[in-house]
């Protein structure tokens, strides 16, 4: 629902910060930042912009229908807009994790991760098609509990422009009570690597505790460099491509499969084939596993970042 969205007057900020980033980049980390992929993010940004206008309406007008049926009726208290917020980034990290774990959803997610630099312009980096998936049932119950359809979209925002400053290798780790609770640039970091180990973790969107609840966190080890972008690399900066090929591609396998097999293609895991040609995450995560016991490698629980030890 971008209508009331802050996101909107946030954007001279991401610009400044970005612009910020190269700077350091340039002294810092020279390879950070790419032309072709940092213009490919731009249009990125740009593109969802305009699908979000045209398609935020529709959705916004869904909410307001759905507001009839409430349950309850929130006020408009400060009480009430912190709960907004944390059940608002709960959601989120739902949605987010469908995004992941369902090809339909990742059809739409996987534009976020296409970029093989991490840098704060690919945090612009936003879906073109995201009204395709229906991800906004996943907030559907907060209406229905009694927070107002604007509350909503507006803690929605803010959640967005949350997770901006976290697209970053220029921070190296906040304070150990931070990184126990908050999303911070190195939980995200695992989040959008490719590397076995930390396919499909830390889905949060502003708490990180939500992958702690939920056993999908994986903290950042030093003992490794993380490898950006997707596990099939787009090798291309057509924004087109960039946009649609995994929807491309879902339509192709279902052509192709027999028809006991055509929706598994669309509603399982990406990666998944009836024939074993391909990997998921789950599949590649447990053969990374198995080969570091097999080399007497393994894979450690502890947290070399923030010194502290994890759950397996």
């Amino acid at each position: 629902m971008p209508d009331f969205s802050p996101v909107d007057y946030a954007v001279p900020g991401f610009v400044a910060l970005v612009l910020l980033e190269m700077l350091w980049a340039r002294r810092k980390r020279p390879d950070a930042y790419e032309p072709k992929d940092t213009l490919t993010s731009l249009a990125f940004g740009l593109g969802s912009t305009v699908a979000g206008l045209l398609t935020g309406g529709v959705f916004l007008a869904l909410f307001l229908w759905t507001w009839q049926f409430r349950l309850f009726e929130v006020p408009w208290a400060w009480w009430a807009w912190a709960a907004c917020f944390v059940l608002d980034d709960l959601a989120y990290y739902w949605v987010h994790r469908f995004g992941h774990r369902v090809r339909w959803f990742w059809a739409s997610h996987v534009n976020h991760h296409s970029s093989q630099h991490y840098n704060l312009s690919t945090a612009l980096r936003q879906t073109w098609t995201g009204f395709l998936t229906l991800g906004f049932a996943f907030k559907l119950p907060m209406v229905l509990l009694g927070f107002h359809p604007v509350m909503i979209a507006i803690c929605g925002g803010f959640n967005l422009i949350y997770q901006f400053w976290i697209h970053t290798e220029a921070i190296d780790r906040m304070p150990r009570w931070f990184e126990a609770v908050m999303n911070t640039p190195s939980h995200h970091r695992v989040h959008h690597a490719t590397n076995p180990r930390y396919l499909d973790r830390n889905y949060a969107g502003v708490f990180i505790v939500w992958d702690r609840m939920f056993g999908t966190f994986e903290p950042e080890s030093r003992d490794e460099k993380i490898r950006y972008g997707i596990v099939k690399q787009l090798g291309s900066f057509n924004l087109l491509w960039s946009v649609f090929h995994e929807w491309i591609g879902i339509v192709q396998d279902m052509w192709r499969a027999p028809w006991k097999h055509k929706l598994s293609y669309l509603l399982r895991e990406p990666g998944w084939t009836h024939d074993g040609s391909r990997e998921t995450s789950d599949m590649i995560r447990e053969s990374w596993a198995t080969r570091q016991a097999q080399t007497g490698n393994p894979v450690s629980t502890e947290n070399p970042i923030a010194g502290e030890t994890e759950p397996a």
